[in-house]
């Protein structure tokens, strides 16, 4: 690895000099001006195909590399202006300049009185990434960023909020490039502190390349939120109220300033939620049936900040800081009645009645060093520095009374009392470097990571108002975990196509004790020292015959590794029947996947994909004892995903509509031994729909749908469909400067999920139900001078590491 840096910081001090020739020119307006920002596209000549797409600089500058010579045109398109064109010239690989390209004065074409306005896509669809554009519809406001992962095209969200895209479980969730530090309930509970005000639009990328983390067997989803794209000063204030059962209310402002030198940029939100749910569990064990009812309030008050400034050295360099913090509190209240029947005299012996309080905490803050080289001649150079510390803490009173079938008499009692801190610190340091290389790009890089968390957990006993640590069920589980990585990736554009070769290396050490005793006197799980070297090749060709059709075939190979928390051998008590615990045994799951894409008149995209995941870790409930479960992760033998999706945008004037198709065939398959075999199997539909009507006066109407089929969760869960319709509108005030929107979710209420497990011997039913039908309003207005330029965009090095800090001691937030 360090070698590897040498190279990267030599190759940034004395650039390779092996430099394609291009066609550069300059866009200006009618006043001669320099327009920033402008939409560049080089087009064949004989079909109008598009070969490459560029933005012009803050000079209004553009230039064109790596290209087979043939005769070419240039197409300037820009919002509010009509597209303008060059002559048709050729190009035989030597430097060419051509004559600048300016825009007109008028904006717009006016027809009949009415102006003819761009109309941003609801989802935009290629070969490796779909794109769905949150920022200006309707049916996003009000919502957070995990409602609106629920609804996204070929992404399915559990009870529980697990995401499953593409089929598979094992996805990488970042946020503006940069991966979240989060797995589990601690991730679903971050993202419930993004309100889709703040998101600008959703990246579903199912091929990534070697230059990414090999982590995430599905791919990625990166949310970007907004950001100001105009120079001067300028914000942005929101403002919402939602009511389902409960009220529901957030607010944000975001604010900007930048000049020659200096970029400063702040972001506060907060958010107040308060929901209820419903939660039934039939579970069948030997010759006892539970019939547990229960009610849980759930009660979030996250604080978000991200404050960062940019420093441009120079013309080429830059350097960075950037600060994100969250704090948050949240508090479950969890009311549970259990019949207990014995099932040979269909008798309820004795109910179980349970009233569960858990308050936690969530403080985190990521710091964030970044220096950027980039100049005119194809040479860029990032390196990253991060520290991310996570400090968090559960707190469970659990007291459980056992009552007469009639509830009249009280028969016993058993309390718990737990508290469970949990100290997490992330160190990174990474770089990348590309530039022009036979005509193509080449990319190399490094990474290393090192992460340190330290989880302790006490369980009391409680008598009257005293309680008792439990020494033989209290437990200290420290976890040492370093990756280094490095990677090379090459693109090579060819005559109507392209190819990419990229292979990524990484090495693991982990290492994890537990410090406590089990009853005689046994220590609890430690996980042995471990190192693994893995390579990760991807490969990826496109190829477009004619302006109607793009074919592209990729192959990749990725790795998921176990969430910190997922290998803690703590047995956190759910209730007086069931547990949770970690698995120190438990192993990385590695999947390879083969995809081959159509596009048709850059709208119709058909995907085609085979997935084999070995050693796939998935949540099962297992048994203890007679009576007794706990839920644990453990890797099952395999898993198959096939997959075919479609995906068509439609555009007819001020009418807009997206569709999209995924269907997946999974099988999972496992032997534990004494007859606890899991293998299960479903064929899924999921659809997804939006449209959107803009009419006069600056209002908009939008409609969505979705459609889940049956489908296999968690390796042992068979799911029942579901389904759910949202109704928005959405009107501009203020000159343009204000937007109200109002929406309706889930008209129907039939958001309800239900589900069946048999495994191990016992058998499972559950029902949950949230606050899903709300009236959502939401009033969003922008301020300050109309020339500020966006905060420059960064991925920090604390990436696959950083989301795999999971839910500490227990489930929370079930909402």
């Amino acid at each position: 690895m360090k070698n590897i840096f040498t190279c990267l910081i030599l190759l940034n001090l004395f650039p390779v000099v092996i430099q394609a020739q291009g066609i550069s020119g300059v866009v200006r307006d009618h006043e001669e001006k320099a327009m920033e920002y402008v939409m560049v596209s080089l087009l064949k000549s004989k079909d109008s195909t598009i070969i490459k797409m560029e933005m012009t600089n803050e000079k209004g500058a553009y230039q064109f590399k790596q290209l087979p010579a043939g005769d070419y045109m240039i197409k300037g398109t820009n919002l509010g202006y009509q597209p303008v064109f060059t002559s048709v010239f050729n190009w035989n690989n030597m430097d060419l300049k051509i004559p600048d390209l300016k825009f007109s004065k008028t904006k717009g074409i006016q027809l009949n009185g009415v102006e003819v306005i761009y109309n941003k896509p609801l989802v935009e669809a290629s070969g490796d990434k779909t794109i769905v554009h949150v920022e200006g519809t309707v049916n996003a406001i009000g919502q957070d960023a995990i409602e609106l992962l629920r609804k996204s095209p070929g992404v399915m969200v559990d009870k529980d909020d697990n995401i499953v895209f593409s089929g598979k479980t094992g996805v990488q969730i970042y946020i503006d490039g940069r991966v979240m530090p989060l797995t589990g309930k601690d991730l679903s509970d971050y993202l419930r502190t993004i309100q889709s005000s703040q998101i600008e639009n959703i990246e579903l990328i199912s091929n990534p390349s070697a230059k990414y983390e090999a982590a995430g067997n599905a791919g990625i989803i990166n949310i970007r939120l907004k950001k100001n794209k105009n120079f001067g000063m300028n914000g942005t204030f929101n403002a919402g109220y939602n009511i389902g059962t409960y009220g529901k209310y957030n607010t944000g402002l975001s604010w900007n300033y930048r000049d020659k030198k200096f970029n400063f940029f702040t972001t506060y939100n907060y958010n107040h939620s308060l929901n209820i749910g419903h939660f039934n569990l039939y579970r069948i064990q030997l010759d006892t049936l539970f019939d547990q009812k229960s009610e849980n309030l759930f009660k979030n008050n996250p604080h978000s900040i991200k404050a960062g400034a940019d420093y441009f050295i120079s013309k080429f360099s830059t350097l960075g800081v950037l600060i994100n913090a969250t704090f948050a509190t949240f508090e479950v209240n969890n009311n549970s009645n259990t019949p207990i029947e014995y099932i040979p005299t269909h008798m309820v012996n004795r109910i179980l009645v349970a009233e569960n309080t858990t308050g936690a905490k969530r403080n985190n803050a990521n710091v964030n060093f970044n220096y950027k080289y980039s100049d005119n001649k194809g040479h860029d150079f990032n390196m990253d520095a991060d520290y991310g510390q996570y400090r968090i803490s559960t707190n469970q009173y659990q007291p459980n009374y056992y009552y007469n079938a009639q509830q009249t008499e009280l028969l016993n009692s058993v309390i718990y009392s737990m508290n469970a801190p949990t100290d997490i610190d992330i160190f990174s340091l990474k770089g990348d470097y590309e530039f022009n290389f036979l005509n193509g790009k080449l990319g190399l890089g490094g990474k290393w990571s090192n992460v340190h968390t330290d989880n302790d957990f006490r369980r009391y006993n409680v008598y009257t108002s005293e309680k008792s640590l439990d020494s033989l069920r209290s437990n200290q589980f420290i976890y040492d975990e370093q990756i280094q990585a490095g990677y090379l990736n090459f693109n090579k554009p060819f005559k109507d196509g392209s190819f990419q070769l990229g292979l990524r290396m990484e090495n693991t050490y982990s290492e994890g004790n537990s410090k406590g005793l089990r009853p005689g006197n046994q220590r609890y799980d430690s996980l042995n020292v471990r190192q693994y070297f893995n390579l990760f090749p991807n490969v990826a060709f496109n190829f477009k015959p004619d302006k109607n059709n793009q074919y592209s075939i990729s192959i990749g190979r990725r790795i998921d590794r176990p969430s910190y928390q997922s290998l803690n051998p703590f047995e956190f008590k759910l209730d007086e029947y069931t547990s949770q615990k970690g698995n120190t045994l438990l192993r990385p799951q590695y999947t390879n996947t083969i995809a081959l894409t159509h596009v048709y008149k850059n709208k119709l995209t058909t995907k085609l994909s085979y997935s084999k995941v070995h050693d796939v870790f998935t949540q099962i409930v297992d048994t203890i004892n007679r009576s007794a479960a706990f839920i644990t992760q453990k890797n099952i033998a395999s898993n198959d995903v096939i997959g075919l999706n479609i995906s068509l945008p439609v555009q007819y004037k001020n009418y807009g509509a997206f569709i999209n198709l995924n269907n997946f065939y999974t099988h999972y398959y496992a032997n534990f031994g004494n007859g606890r075999i899991v293998d299960i199997d479903a064929f899924t539909v999921s659809l997804f729909a939006q449209q959107n009507l803009k009419l006069k006066h600056g209002v908009t109407l939008e409609i969505s749908g979705m459609f889940n089929s049956p489908s296999v969760a968690q390796g042992t869960f068979k799911m029942q469909s579901i389904y759910g319709i949202d109704l928005g509108v959405q009107k501009t005030v203020l000159e343009g400067k204000g937007n109200i929107k109002m929406s309706i979710t889930d008209i129907f209420q039939s958001q309800r999920f239900r589900g069946t497990s048999n495994f191990a011997g016992q058998y499972l039913h559950f029902y949950f139900a949230s606050e899903t039908r709300q009236l959502r309003l939401n009033f969003s207005y922008r301020f300050g001078n109309n020339q500020v330029k966006a905060a420059r965009q960064r991925r920090s090095g604390t990436e696959d590491e950083n989301k795999r800090v999971s839910g500490q001691g227990g489930v929370i937030g079930n909402n």
